[in-house]
């Protein structure tokens, strides 16, 4: 092998050594794009690996209602920190009924909505959470609901979204660990289901239906939220250029 080519191949023994698996688009961006494999990696630390608020077991049950949701396959090494951070069988039914069950909260509405003549007394929220109290098992309340948050943002629903994070201010829950439950759907979904779903939680702040604290006040306060609009005279450039 030539000198580069060796260096590659060092490059993605070291990854494998260190990870403990390859998966193959390591190889493809190591080879064809070194540079952005470089920010990808780092990314990836920063966002699923490196401590933030979640407890190592909190987080693995966050990561295992995503993987159940979304029907992600190639994520077994998030089994694997589950039971490194003492997850049980238990816990893990518990996330997966969770996850399953989630769906309901939109069927409960469309019953109520398309059959109010025979259901009257269908109050599809409190239906919901019922359920959900049934089936969370061993998983605290606040654990389940940052599980369920993530979960319903997954399947894109954004009232369910909406209804996680109202309970989650009403359990008391640190928003920051709602951003970081939240922030794990960059890598199997895609930045713009985290989006969907902080767009959701702009509104309800903005509505007064949960009150942020100081810090996510700021958040809530910023104008010129959303999209880009050519009508509004700005110039789209880069994130590191100074508006001119």
């Amino acid at each position: 092998m030539t000198e580069p080519t060796q260096a590659l191949r060092a490059r993605l023994d070291r990854l494998a050594a260190a990870r403990g698996f390859l998966l193959p688009h390591h190889g493809a961006l190591a080879v064809g794009a070194p540079e952005l494999h470089d920010a990808y990696l780092q990314m990836y630390n920063a966002l699923t690996v490196a401590p933030r608020v979640l407890s190592a077991h909190e987080r693995e049950c966050v990561w295992l209602g995503i993987l159940i949701a979304v029907e992600e396959h190639v994520g077994t090494h998030h089994l694997e920190l589950f039971r490194q951070a003492d997850g049980t069988d238990a816990e893990a039914e518990a996330v997966i009924a969770l996850t399953g069950q989630a769906a309901s909260l939109s069927a409960f509405r469309f019953a109520a909505r398309s059959f109010p003549d025979h259901l009257p007394a269908l109050d599809p929220t409190a239906a919901y959470d019922r359920c959900i109290a049934a089936l969370r098992g061993p998983l605290p309340v606040e654990l389940a609901g940052l599980v369920l948050l993530s979960v319903q943002a997954a399947r894109g629903d954004r009232d369910g979204v909406a209804h996680h994070l109202r309970m989650c201010y009403a359990e008391g829950l640190a928003e920051d660990a709602m951003v970081e439950a939240l922030s794990y759907l960059i890598w199997p979904r895609g930045v713009n289901c985290f989006l969907d779903a902080c767009e959701v939680w702009h509104g309800l702040m903005v509505a007064g239906e949960v009150t942020p604290s100081e810090r996510f006040a700021v958040w809530r306060d910023m104008p010129g939220q959303g999209a880009f609009r050519a009508a509004n005279g700005a110039r789209v450039a880069g994130f590191d250029e100074e508006p001119g």
